[in-house]
């Protein structure tokens, strides 16, 4: 359940990025997080994977908006 783990620590980190660079490294980092909780929620069926794959869904629709400058 490692990858439970990245994704709790990644929801729990400051989400202020500085650079564009930053952004896009941390969307890409919060896209395989998700596909990879997918996998795992596929085949177990856990509710509480699927209410944590939600919550990163939010944090990186937040992070596309802002990178293609929609507010």
């Amino acid at each position: 359940m490692e990858i439970i783990d990245k994704a709790l620590e990644f929801e729990q980190r400051k989400h202020t990025f500085k650079t564009t660079s930053e952004r896009i490294e941390s969307s890409r980092e919060v896209k395989d997080l998700i596909l990879s909780l997918n996998a795992i929620y596929k085949e177990e069926k856990d509710p509480e994977i699927m209410d944590l794959m939600k919550r990163l869904t939010a944090i990186k629709q937040k992070i596309e908006k802002r990178l293609k400058g929609i507010v």
